[in-house]
């Protein structure tokens, strides 16, 4: 199939890439760069040859979007291109509505304008919102009820795509998708090809793997005495190359009409002090932690009921062990300490 990867030269969509690419697929990728990195990109090139087609290309840019689509005779299109922290999106929520809302209403744009009539959507379990108790594990049938701008964008992304698949069946045209909820995402290739490089960090794997580097002094633990047994926050953590496969997965399916949405997690968690203790095993480095107050919006446990996924497409995690998870993040970061360099 040929492919066109919004977002691929970051995280998850250059590990997609190199998946598609692994599978034979054909590989069109778009970014503007402002949150992934070129380095990325000339990985996946040497890997695909001419089956890899980068462009330098933003998001709102309908027209040029919709010729990409078309030169390419696209079949499918996966969009990860967003801007994904949680923290940000709350001081500076214009700069999400922007960028998911209106960057997705571009793309759709576009996707109609060429004609491509297959879309995998890259969700976020931050759709849920704060769930409550007796809704853990969290299934897809828990209500959306987003707390910060980040959930909201992805919420209404999701909105907008099961809005354009109703008008397209009142019109007879053929149109179907997936929108993928995530759950904590983490690990790298286990080839040590590609990596995770956000910039400022944010996520829990990286600020440890940063701390054993020394490239932290130190780091904290936000919160200790939640309802959970070693009082830290609980997390469900799927590994990136397990997600990537998920996409392939539910991409393969795809018949028109059809309206599909997964979790993807591993339908467990790890609590933060698990994460540390294992990153404290796989590095042998005994890095400092201290303990602060928790942060608001933090809820004691989250992670996802899986059943629908492995019952409808057959997919579920290859990868539990956090150590496993821990340890190929661990070895592109002491190969590239200093993450992917500039330019």
């Amino acid at each position: 199939m040929r492919v066109l990867v919004t977002g691929g030269a970051g995280y998850i969509g250059s590990h997609a890439s190199l998946r598609l690419l692994q599978d034979g697929h054909d590989v069109i990728s778009i970014d503007n760069v402002s949150r992934g990195h070129a380095q990325a990109e000339a990985v996946l090139a040497k890997i695909g040859g001419d089956r890899y087609s980068p462009y330098r290309c933003d998001l709102h840019e309908t027209e040029r979007l919709a010729e990409i689509l078309t030169s390419h005779d696209i079949d499918v299109l996966m969009h990860f291109a967003a801007f994904a922290e949680v923290g940000e999106s709350v001081d500076h929520p214009l700069r999400y509505h922007h960028n998911n809302i209106a960057g997705t209403v571009s793309v759709l744009r576009a996707i109609d304008q060429a004609g491509t009539s297959r879309v995998v959507f890259s969700s976020s379990r931050s759709t849920y919102g704060e769930p409550a108790e007796d809704q853990i594990p969290i299934n897809e049938d828990t209500p959306q009820s987003p707390i910060n701008p980040y959930g909201a964008s992805k919420l209404q992304c999701e909105r907008m795509l099961r809005d354009l698949a109703e008008a397209y069946r009142r019109a007879d045209r053929p149109f179907s998708y997936a929108a993928l909820r995530y759950f904590n995402v983490a690990g790298c290739d286990r080839q040590t090809r590609l990596g995770e490089d956000h910039r400022p960090e944010s996520h829990l794997i990286p600020i440890c793997l940063h701390t054993a580097l020394g490239k932290r002094e130190k780091m904290a633990i936000f919160g200790t005495d939640y309802p959970t047994p070693d009082g830290t926050c609980i997390r469900d953590y799927v590994h990136v190359e397990d997600l990537a496969d998920a996409h392939v997965r539910v991409m393969g399916v795809l018949e028109p009409g059809d309206e599909r949405r997964y979790n993807v997690g591993i339908g467990k968690g790890f609590s933060v002090r698990e994460c540390i203790e294992s990153s404290k095993r796989v590095t042998g480095v005994d890095f400092q932690v201290d303990e602060a107050e928790r942060r608001p919006g933090d809820p004691p446990e989250l992670y996802a009921d899986v059943s629908k996924i492995k019952r409808e497409l057959g997919w579920e995690a290859s990868i539990t062990d956090i150590d496993e998870t821990v340890e190929s993040a661990w070895k592109w970061f002491k190969s590239h300490p200093d993450g992917w360099p500039e330019g």
